[in-house]
C-alpha cells in the first residue's frame, strides 16, 4: 500500500477542513483527487507530505507514519505545490543540481539532472533564469524538481494549471509515464484531466469523500463533470 489514510481530520478554528477521511492507494495508481474550492483537496496533499500536521487521525506512506518517520515519508515522496514555489533568480539546471544535492544524490546528481531536464522538455530552457519562464515551463521545473531523486509517490496539486494546449498534452503524457512505475495523487479542476489520465477518481466536498471509485466506472454513463455538478450540489 503506498498511501493508507485512517480517520483524517484537520480542523482550522472553527472550520472542518477534513472530516473523518479514510482511504488507501495502491502502488501504481493514478488517483484524481476533485473537489470545489475550500474542499480540503490541498489539505489533504499537505497532510500527506508532512507540512502541516493533522487534529486526528494516522496517515503512512509506503509503510512509514508520518509522525514517528516524518524524515523517511519525505524521502519517498515527490511533492509540486499548488503555487509552485522556485527560486526566480537561479537558472534552471543551477536549481535542479540544488535540488539534487538537498536529497543527497551524491555522483548520481548530475546525471539525474540532465535526466529530468530531457524528460520534461527543459533543454532549450536550461540556460535561463527560473524568473524569465513562462507559466508552463515554470511549472515543468516543478515537476522536474518533484521527481529528481526518483520517489515511489508523487503528489502534484494543479500541475496543469496555466499551461497552453500543448503544453497541457505533454504534461499530462509525462504524469502517465510517470505513473507506470510509481504512485501519483495529482489534483485537478480539469475534469478531462482527470478522464484522460487517471485511473481512480476521488471526489472530495466540505472534507469528505463522497466518491471514490475507477474512473472508466464512473464516466461510464454521464461525463465526469455532470457527475461533480450533481455530487457536490446536492451536499
Amino acid at each position: 500500500m503506498s498511501i493508507s489514510i485512517s480517520n483524517l481530520t484537520k480542523i482550522y478554528g472553527q472550520q472542518k477542513a477534513l472530516d473523518n477521511v479514510s482511504l488507501e492507494i495502491n502502488k501504481g495508481e493514478i488517483v484524481g483527487l476533485l473537489g470545489p474550492n475550500g474542499a480540503g483537496k490541498s489539505t489533504m496533499m499537505k497532510i500527506i507530505t508532512c507540512f502541516i500536521p493533522p487534529t486526528e487521525g494516522s496517515v503512512s506512506v509506503c509503510g512509514y507514519n508520518i509522525f514517528d518517520d516524518s524524515i523517511e515519508v519525505r524521502k519517498k515522496i515527490g511533492y509540486l505545490p499548488e503555487h509552485n514555489p522556485l527560486y526566480l533568480d537561479m537558472y534552471v539546471r543551477e536549481f535542479l543540481l540544488f535540488i539534487a544535492g538537498i536529497h543527497n544524490l551524491g555522483k548520481e546528481k548530475k546525471e539525474r539532472t540532465e535526466y529530468m531536464i530531457e524528460l520534461t522538455g527543459l533543454t532549450k530552457e536550461v540556460n535561463k533564469k527560473i524568473g524569465a519562464l513562462s507559466k508552463g515551463y515554470r511549472q515543468r521545473v516543478g515537476i522536474a524538481q518533484a521527481m529528481i531523486h526518483d520517489p515511489e509517490v508523487l503528489i502534484l496539486d494543479e500541475p496543469t494549471s496555466g499551461l497552453d494546449p500543448n503544453q497541457l498534452i505533454e504534461v499530462r503524457e509525462l504524469i502517465k509515464n510517470a505513473g507506470k512505475d510509481k504512485t501519483v495523487l495529482l489534483s485537478t479542476h480539469i475534469m478531462q484531466e482527470v478522464e484522460a489520465v487517471c485511473d481512480r477518481t476521488i471526489i472530495i466536498n466540505n472534507g469528505l469523500v463522497v466518491a471514490d471509485d475507477n474512473t472508466q466506472h464512473l464516466i461510464a454513463d454521464q461525463s465526469l463533470e455532470t457527475i461533480f455538478r450533481k455530487i457536490t450540489k446536492n451536499l
